[in-house]
This record gives structure tokens, sequence and C-alpha cells, in this order.
């Protein structure tokens, strides 16, 4: 049969660099044919039914000058306020519980808003995917706002709890949406700066907190610890009103092969919720068999063990479904599978236990053991912050130059494991040259390592996917920092115990432990008072070198990060090619 004389219909051609989310080699099993270099082709079983064009990066519209200044402080502000919030409530809860006559309900003060942020946390990723990403920080903001009201006009304990989980909610998705909007602020070898500028301001809302909360508890109001959080907020939610958030981590189509309407069905694959309420009810159960292993329960009781029991099987089935659910689900598997994914989460999660072993306790040592204020122990931990600022500041900056993040997180991990080791050594005695210099090797580590695992996840996942990758950092965050301060509780409670029945045998360590770490003094016989002190300072120490030791596997998951160059080649650049589709 002779050809047809009709020449056959042009195909359209499209210019671009990129084509995410998708593998090779199952992109030529379909018959797609791909631009060499790119990644093309679909996840799944069968090709989806939108097919969407990503431009060039090169086309990203970020923003520049006194506007990137602004939205980068702004941002800055509400991850501060965050984490403050986090920390600031330990000095004035003894006042709340006096008010209230409360004391049966402290542990849910810090528990209701841990359990409604890990809830909330992976969901988060999927709304600043899917939504216009200033806004839904926005509408974060203004959860979190809310709740810092509930709990400042608190007339009960039960509104306060309820207001610290409707502040927990809000918290949820505020280090995601911060750290997202960094990265479509800037292109990559800007980031690192920025990131390290964010989250070395924001940390000091954790070593800040007792300092502000002790000021605010004695000279002014417990209230105020929340009342504090409107102002500031109040700040950068103007700001950012003010200012365009490029959407440069969408999806930009520049050809569609096909349309469809959303349906509530699609809507509810694409949010995946059914993997929500299995992962919500799993964080929950997790964080309670925590909190209350060794406190409220003993840890070989039935309530404990059919926690963790519930949890674990809670997480079989979430990833059994996470794994069906494909590129819809929380946790993609395409993600979870990236090496420098999975060693940067594991980095994180030791990291923020180390992180949090160290900001809880080392105030502890403070007053417990110096005496001091809780004022004073704030201005005791200074030289830390200095440090981990300038640290954070710096290698932010050279590694935006160097283009290579993997010497600052191992010099990272050896300066946390070295400084929070020698802090296993503190004694009673222990001088102000020596502790103060501790501080600052740990915390100089802490600077150099904080925003590596952010940087390299972003460096890692198309820009489509940083939302859903900085979920899952973030929960590795919160996770590790809620595991290891529980381990650090069972070690420090068992330590003690051990001590006194050592030391002190005639001194009931139950009622020591009841006391609070400052109240035990007033309730012992002064002869007793060096020996308690000894057994809280050895205490102390184990803990510390809990933290150490946390702190070496942020070391070993860092071996994995991969030798990589962050900076964006400039020389032999191919030109944009041209593929058929």
């Amino acid at each position: 049969m002779a050809p047809s004389s009709a020449p056959p219909s042009p195909t359209p051609k499209v210019e671009l660099t990129q084509i995410f989310n998708h593998d090779a080699a199952a992109n030529c099993e379909k018959g797609i044919e791909t631009v060499p270099g790119m990644k093309a082709s679909f996840d799944g079983e069968k090709p989806a039914d939108d097919f969407v064009i990503l431009t060039a990066d090169a086309d990203l519209q970020y923003i520049t000058g006194i506007k990137l200044y602004l939205a980068v402080a702004s941002v800055s502000l509400v991850l501060f306020i965050m984490l403050l919030d986090i920390s600031i409530i330990a000095t004035a809860i003894p006042l709340i519980t006096d008010q209230f006559h409360s004391l049966q309900d402290v542990g849910w003060y810090g528990s209701a808003y841990l359990l409604a942020s890990c809830a909330v946390q992976p969901l988060t990723g999927k709304i600043y995917t899917d939504f216009n990403l200033k806004y839904s920080f926005l509408v974060f903001i203004a959860v979190f706002e809310l709740g810092s009201i509930l709990c400042g006009a608190a007339s009960s304990s039960v509104m306060l709890i309820v207001g610290r989980a409707v502040a927990g909610m809000g918290a949820a998705g505020l280090m995601n949406g911060g750290l997202t909007i960094v990265a479509a602020l800037a292109p990559m070898p800007k980031r690192p700066a920025l990131t390290g500028i964010v989250m070395g301001f924001g940390q000091l809302g954790i070593v800040l907190g007792p300092l502000l909360g002790g000021a605010l508890t004695q000279y002014a109001s417990w209230r105020w610890c929340f009342y504090i959080n409107l102002p500031i907020g109040g700040v950068a939610i103007g700001v950012l009103l003010l200012i365009d958030i490029p959407e440069t981590l969408k999806l930009k189509a520049s050809t569609t092969m096909t349309t469809s309407k959303p349906t509530l069905a699609s809507s509810i694959t694409r949010f995946d919720l059914v993997g929500f309420a299995i992962f919500a009810p799993f964080a929950i159960m997790l964080l309670l068999a925590l909190e209350w292993g060794g406190t409220k329960y003993a840890w070989n009781s039935a309530t404990i063990i059919g926690l963790f029991c519930g949890a674990g099987a809670l997480l079989i089935i979430f990833l059994v479904w996470e794994r069906r659910a494909g590129s819809d689900a929380m946790f993609p598997f395409s993600i979870l599978r990236v090496r420098i994914v999975w060693c940067s989460f594991g980095v994180i999660t030791c990291f923020g236990g180390a992180m949090m072993i160290y900001s809880y306790y080392l105030p502890i040592y403070f007053q417990a053991v110096k005496g001091k204020s809780p004022f004073e122990s704030g201005v005791d931990i200074l030289p830390g912050i200095v440090a981990q600022l300038f640290a954070t500041v710096v290698s932010g900056i050279l590694l935006g130059k160097t283009g290579y993040y993997l010497p600052w997180m191992l010099t990272a991990g050896v300066f946390m494991s070295v400084g929070m080791g020698l802090m296993g050594s503190f004694t009673v005695f222990t001088s102000a040259a020596r502790w103060a210099g501790y501080q600052i090797v740990a915390s100089l580590g802490r600077g150099c390592g904080m925003q590596i695992p952010t940087v390299a996840m972003q460096n890692a996942l198309p820009p489509t996917q940083i939302a859903i990758g900085m979920s899952v950092l973030i929960f590795g965050q919160t996770i590790g920092g809620a595991v290891f301060l529980a381990l650090a509780q069972v070690v420090f409670g068992r330590s003690i115990v051990d001590r006194l029945k050592e030391k002190a045998p005639t001194v009931d360590p139950q009622a020591v432990i009841a006391a609070g770490a400052t109240a035990f003094q007033n309730n012992v016989e002064p002869d007793h008072i060096v020996v308690i002190l000894e057994a809280y300072n050895l205490a102390l120490n184990d803990v510390f070198f809990l933290s150490a030791g946390v702190a070496v596997g942020t070391f070993v998951f860092a071996l994995g990060m991969g030798w990589v160059d962050i900076r964006k080649k400039k020389a032999n650049t191919p030109e944009p090619q041209t593929a058929e589709v």
C-alpha cells in the first residue's frame, strides 16, 4: 500500500531542562524518549493523567534586595517565637500549677503541644505543595497565635491544655513553611547562608526561653510567656503580606497533555488523608508511651507495653499504605529511597535529640548544682548561644562559597561529641572558664551542622518535592527530640536513685526527685545537701554522656550524605535541549 501523501502532523516540541519525580529506566520501558541527562518517566504502573513540563531553573524569578532581607527577617522571627514557645513554659509551670491547683496536669502542658505538632506535621508537606506557599504559612502562624491567645487568657488548666494543642497544630507547619520559603527566595548557592541565619536566629528561642520565661514570670506575669508571641508574630505577618513570595517550587506547566477537574476522591487521594488517619494515632501512642513510661506508669506496665505495641502495629500498616499510595503518599517512597534524604533524616534525628538534651539539662546543672537562679542560668548559657550563632552564620556563608556540605557536617559531629563528652566531666566545683569553654566547643558543632541536612535535602530533591522532604526532616527532628529526651529522663532518674542509694541510704530518692531540681534543698536535712548535689551532678554527667553518644550518630549518618557540590555549574553547562513529546 502506498504511503499517504498527507504530511504527518507536526510533533510539538518543548524546551526543557528537567522533568522531575521520575526514573529514566522506567521511562525507556514505556517507550517514552527522553533527552540525554534528563529524568523523564512516570511513577507507578501507568502514566499519570497529567504530564507536566517544568520550566528551566534559570527562568525562575527570585526576589532580591530589601524584600529578600525583610522576608528572611520575618521567617526568622516566626521560627524564633515557635521555638521560644517550646522552652519558655518550663519556668512558668510552677506558678501555673499554683494558680490552677493542677500539679497532676503538668505533663500535659508540654505533651499537648508536642502530640498535636507531631500528628499534623507530615500533612504540612502536602499543604505547602498544593496550596499557595505564603498564605499557607500565614494560616499556620494565625493558628499558632490563636493558641497563644488561648493559653495567655486561660481561666482553667483544661483551657490551657487546649490552647497548647492549638498552638502545636499551628507550630507543625512553621518550621517546614519557613525553610520552604527560604528555598523559594533564592537559588541554591545562596540558600546555605540564608538558612543558617534563619535557623541560627530561630534556635535562640530554645536557649533564651528559660531566661525570658524567668524574667517575665518574676517581673510581669506567667501569661506574658504566651502573649509575647502576639506582637512578634503580628510584625512578621504584616511584613509577609506586603511581599510576594515567588512560587518557584510549584509545578510550572508550559505544556499539559490532559487536564481533569479535581474531585473529592482525587483530593482525598492527593492529600493522603488515609495515611494521615493512620499516622496521627501512631505518633500520639508513641509519644504517650515515652511521656508516661517510668513516670506515670512503670515501663513494664500493661499500659506502656500496649502503647508501644499499638504504635508498632500502626507503623507497619502506615508503611504498607504509603507504599501502595505511591507518589500520592505523605512520605513517598521515591523520596525516602534517596540515600541523601534518609541519611539527612538520620542526621537531623540525632542532631535534634542531642540539642534538646543540651537545652533542657544544662540549665538544670546551673540551677540545681551551681545554685543559680533561672535568670542567672540563662546568662551562663550565653557563651554557647554566641558561639552557635557565630558558627551558623559563618558556616552558611562559607558553604555557599565552597559548595561542599559534608566537611561541615562531619566537623559538627566531632565538635558536638567532644563538647558534650567534656560536659560529662562537670563537677560541683567546675570553674567558669571550663563550663563556658565546653559549651563553646559543643555549640560550634551545633552551629556548623544546623542547616546542613536541610541544604543537602533541598539539593537532592526537585523543587516540587522540597516541601514534602522538609516535612520528613522536621518530623525527624521532632521525634528525635521526644525520644532522646525520654531516654535522658530515664537515665537521669535511674542514675540519681542509684547514686543516692549508694551515698545516702537514709534519703528517699523519690522524695528528692518529686521536690524538683531546686526545691529539694528545702525538703532535706542540711547534712544531706552536699551528697544530693553530688548525686545530681553525677546523674547529669550520665545524661551529657548520652547526648555525646547521640551526637556520634550525626557523624555516622553524615558519612552517607555524599560528597556533593551544591554550586550551580558555570562552565561546560550544556545548552537547553529540545525533546519531542
